[in-house]
C-alpha cells in the first residue's frame, strides 16, 4: 500500500484524524479526475482555512513542477473535498479555482502565516506555487414535498444555474477590467475563475445529459409509461442544449476580442434556453423521481 493511500483509509477511518508527520496538522482529501486516466485520483494535501474558505498549496514538497493533482484540476475543474467537522467527516463538491495576481499574493501571505513550512517551498523553486481556492457551496432550497431522486436533481440543478450565474458575474468583471485600462496593449487574458467556472459547468452538463440518456430516461419511461412525451421532448432538448453548450464555450473564447453589448446578448439567449430547458425538465419530473429512493436502497 502506497503512503498516501495508507494516509487516506486513516483519515477515513479516524474522522479526519491522523498520525505520522500530518499529526496534530489540518489536513483533507481531495479527489480530482486524472487529466489522462479519466479516474477519480484521491489526496491528502494540508490546508489553511481562509474565512469560510479552504486554501491548499500546489507545493509539492517544494518540486520544480506542479504535483499531479493541481494538473488534474486545469483539466477538470469539478472535485470533491474530505475535511474534517464538527460530526465527523464532511463532504461537499466544488470548483477548484487557482487564485490568481494580488488574490494570489494575499491568500500566499495568509497561508505562510498559518504555515511558515510553505515560505521555504517557494524559495526553493521559480515557479510560484499555486494556491488553490475551495468554497463549499451554498444550501440548497429543495421544494416541499419533494424528496429521494427528486431532491437530486433539484441540487443538481441548482448547482447548474449557480455556475451559469458564476460565468455571468465573471465577464461582467473581466469588461469592467478592460474598460478600466483600454490602452494599446492586447487584451487581458482571461481569468482563471472565469475558465474554471465555465469549463466546470460544460463538463459537468455534458455529464448530467448523458446520464440522463442512457439510464434515467429510459428507467423512467418504463417505470412511467405517462412519461413519454416529455422524455421525448427533454432528448430532444439535449441536443439543442449540446449546441448551446458548444456556442458558450466558443463565446468564452472570443472573450477577448468581443463587443460587450453582444456579448452580453448572447449570452443572455443562450442562459434563457438552458434555465427553460432545466425549468420544463422540473415540472414534469419532479412528482415522479419523488417516489424514486436516492440513494439506491442495498
Amino acid at each position: 500500500m502506497s503512503f498516501n493511500q495508507s494516509v487516506i483509509e486513516e483519515f477515513r477511518a479516524n474522522a479526519g484524524r491522523v498520525g505520522g508527520p500530518f499529526e496534530g496538522g489540518d489536513l483533507l482529501l481531495l479527489t480530482t479526475t486524472g487529466a489522462r486516466s479519466g479516474r477519480p485520483h484521491t489526496v491528502p494535501l494540508g490546508y489553511v482555512r481562509d474565512g469560510g474558505r479552504l486554501l491548499v498549496v500546489g507545493s509539492a514538497g517544494g518540486s520544480p513542477r506542479h504535483p499531479a493533482w493541481y494538473h488534474n484540476l486545469l483539466a477538470a475543474p469539478s472535485v470533491h473535498v474530505e475535511v474534517p467537522g464538527d460530526a465527523g467527516i464532511e463532504e461537499f463538491d466544488t470548483v477548484a479555482v487557482p487564485a490568481e495576481g494580488e488574490l494570489r499574493e494575499r491568500l500566499f501571505a495568509r497561508v505562510v502565516a498559518a504555515a511558515p513550512g510553505y515560505a521555504d517551498y517557494q524559495a526553493k523553486v521559480d515557479r510560484p506555487l499555486p494556491v488553490v481556492v475551495l468554497e463549499r457551496p451554498g444550501p440548497v432550497e429543495v421544494p416541499e414535498g419533494f424528496t429521494g431522486l427528486a431532491a437530486k436533481l433539484v441540487e443538481v440543478h441548482a448547482w447548474l444555474r449557480a455556475q451559469l450565474a458564476n460565468v455571468r458575474t465573471e465577464a461582467e468583471a473581466y469588461f469592467a477590467a478592460r474598460a478600466a485600462d483600454p490602452g494599446p496593449a492586447a487584451p487581458p487574458p482571461l481569468g482563471m475563475q472565469l475558465r474554471q467556472h465555465c469549463l466546470a459547468f460544460c463538463q459537468f452538463l455534458h455529464f448530467h445529459h448523458t446520464a440522463e440518456d442512457g439510464f434515467v430516461f429510459p428507467a423512467l419511461g418504463e417505470r412511467y409509461p405517462h412519461l413519454a412525451g416529455p422524455l421525448e421532448r427533454l432528448r430532444a432538448e439535449h441536443e439543442a442544449i449540446a449546441r448551446v453548450q458548444g456556442e458558450l464555450t466558443a463565446l468564452i473564447a472570443d472573450l477577448p476580442g468581443a463587443e460587450p453589448a453582444r456579448f452580453h446578448a448572447e449570452l443572455d439567449r443562450l442562459s434563457e434556453e438552458l434555465i427553460a430547458h432545466l425549468e420544463y425538465e422540473e415540472r414534469s419530473l419532479l412528482p415522479a423521481l419523488s417516489e424514486i429512493t436516492f440513494p439506491p436502497a442495498g
